[in-house]
């Protein structure tokens, strides 16, 4: 067996990656591309390698060199690789091709060792590796049959998004068996290329083959395998994530990205606080069905935002703006409130960051669940101008109730002092939102009262961007208006906002299934010798990291074994003290899947 690895293109769109250097020589992680396929190529005893060489050939052929431990390496030079495609660089090593059996690998490609050694192990003689496909992917894909057939290549230009579920994306790695090279690859390469030209795609020829009915080459479907493809600096940032080398490396590059981890359909996302149960598949389906018009259309100013979003909350449109996100809301809040504002903490890092620590009057509990009460607040109203309290709060997930929101209100009032309170994840309290403040009546009552609220947390949407802000001080709300661009919702956030009425059951059907899945969650977690676990009224945990780890040192593990990321509370302030880490509220199949990862974890340790 032998492999033959493609090289000549220059990969421009990597930008500065390839300026002097071919695409196989991009480090990834500190460690060139084309290393990382020499290793695995050794280690499962491949004992020839050609490289079809051309942009910047010198440096690669420099860095390779003619014997890699026991590989021996042979190079093939295309001279016009500027105007070919990789369809005349395997026409140029059509003969090499026919003296052996040969993995075929383009050069662009990371992979998991387990691959090839799959590849190998299995007894059908050529094969081309498939994945099903997912959202990162793009290029040729395939449509099997039930026995591993290729009933069709699809290109490009025949790629229909509806069809996806049938689709196989091709991985670029190939076997095939010396008499497929020569009987039949090779005369059809031969023809298609006198045919078709120099500028076509290797592939091409098997999609013509394929349409001859039954052939050798069949389909070796990955199951979970890990490999990139690294086309331009997206991919390369996306694969240093995948193949990062050790837990620190990953924890370090995911946490940077704060969020897209739709590039990462593998991850399970325990970090970021969003409801598994909201919105419907009905929901859904409309917003897709309306999407283009959304998509090609200028959403309303912000008159109709808050007409929209006062609906959903029976709240006056003068007493309402829509931010994007909540954190729009908390940037411009903290701008349009004067003087100290007391906030216990943990906290929501949004708030410190935005108020400025000159103006934050702090309160950390003492006890270790991080709990405080009504009168602990009242005690912290006394020493600032203005209160904030995030109820549930984050991280902690302490929860006071309404009646005793009504008295801290009463009490603030009486003191002018502002109440600034943060209900993004009130809804999935025990009472839902029974224990919730946002409504006229209350604002009415208590025109010292801001209310937050996140519908991104809260109904699923992160993706959408919205957030609200109520109140009855009509003179925050203008100065908070006045800040705001016309266009700061885009058309899907106002389309959500217009149809919710419709799913509100859903809405609170979700909310019931969050919590019943939260109590059944917190049992499994309890049983986990090195962790405690904080009750919550949220759709998270605040978990103390009691023996074995530190919090950072479980975070990495999790994210670099099993693919779970949690949200690691080293050096936030108020934990200086505590290992802590986050744990949201998935459906019962993921959160099945992290009390598995930390069985296993205290099983091993």
């Amino acid at each position: 067996m032998q492999a033959l690895i493609l090289a000549a293109g220059s990969g421009s769109r990597l930008g500065k990656h390839t300026k002097e250097n071919t695409k196989c020589m991009v480090k990834l992680n500190h460690k060139r591309l084309i290393d990382y396929i020499l290793e695995i190529l050794n280690h499962r005893k491949i004992k020839k390698l050609i490289i079809v060489v051309g942009y910047q050939k010198e440096n690669l052929m420099n860095h390779v060199g003619t014997q890699y431990k026991n590989i021996k390496i042979e190079y093939i030079e295309n001279p016009i690789y500027d105007k070919t495609n990789n369809i005349y660089s395997l026409f140029l090593a059509k003969d090499k091709l026919a003296q052996d059996d040969t993995i075929l690998l383009e050069s662009d490609l990371i992979f998991e060792e387990k691959i090839l050694k799959r590849l190998l192990e299995d007894k059908r003689k050529s094969l081309a590796v498939v994945d099903k496909y997912q959202i990162w992917m793009d290029g040729t894909s395939v449509i099997l049959d039930a026995n591993d057939n290729i009933l069709s290549f699809v290109t490009k230009g025949l790629f229909n998004f509806k069809d996806i579920d049938q689709y196989y994306k091709t991985v670029n790695i190939y076997k095939f068996s010396k008499e497929f090279s020569r009987k039949i690859y090779i005369p059809f390469l031969e023809a298609y290329s006198k045919a078709m030209g120099d500028n076509e795609y290797y592939e091409s020829v098997l999609r013509v083959l394929t349409l001859l009915g039954d052939i050798e080459l069949k389909a070796l479907r990955l199951n979970g395998e890990k490999w990139y493809e690294i086309d331009d600096i997206q991919d390369k940032k996306n694969a240093e994530i995948i193949f990062a080398p050790s837990g620190k490396k990953k924890l370090d590059l995911i946490q940077s990205h704060y969020g897209g981890y739709w590039r990462f359909p593998n991850l399970k996302d325990f970090c970021y606080l969003v409801t598994p149960y909201f919105p419907p598949q009905k929901m859904q389906e409309e917003i897709k069905t309306h999407f283009y018009e959304l998509l090609s259309q200028y959403p309303s100013g912000q008159e109709i935002q808050k007409l929209l979003a006062g609906k959903l909350f029976g709240i006056g449109v003068g007493n309402i703006v829509v931010g994007n996100g909540a954190a729009e809301i908390i940037r411009y809040l903290s701008t349009v409130i004067e003087g100290t504002v007391g906030l216990p903490f943990p906290t929501f890092n949004e708030y410190p960051e935005c108020l400025g620590a000159d103006r934050i009057v702090q309160f950390t509990p003492s006890n270790k669940d991080f709990s405080y009460s009504l009168k602990d607040m009242i005690e912290l109203s006394k020493k600032c101008d203005n209160l904030l309290l995030i109820n549930p709060d984050n991280p902690s997930g302490n929860f006071i109730s309404k009646n005793d929101l009504l008295m801290l209100a009463n009490e603030l009032l009486r003191s002018g002092k502002n109440f600034i309170l943060d209900e993004s994840f009130v809804d999935f309290s025990s009472k839902g939102e029974e224990e919730s403040l946002l409504t006229q009546t209350v604002l009415d009552r208590y025109p010292n009262l801001v209310i937050i609220k996140s519908i991104s947390k809260s109904y699923g949407i992160p993706g959408l961007r919205l957030g609200i802000l109520a109140t009855s001080n009509t003179k925050i709300i203008s100065a908070i208006q006045e800040k705001m661009p016309i266009w700061n919702i885009n058309s899907l956030g106002e389309f959500f906002l217009q149809i919710i009425g419709k799913y509100l059951k859903e809405y609170k059907e979700g909310c019931i299934k969050l919590s019943e899945e939260r109590n059944r969650f917190y049992k499994k977690l309890q049983n986990i010798s090195f962790l405690r676990v904080i009750p919550s009224q949220a759709n998270y945990f605040l978990v103390h990291v009691i023996d074995r780890f530190s919090a950072r040192e479980l975070t990495e593990l999790l994210l670099f074994k099993y693919n779970i990321y949690v949200k690691d509370l080293t050096g936030k302030k108020g934990f200086e003290e505590h290992e802590c880490i986050r744990i949201s509220v998935r459906n019962s199949d993921d959160n099945t899947l992290m009390i598995n990862a930390l069985q296993q974890i205290s099983e091993r340790s």
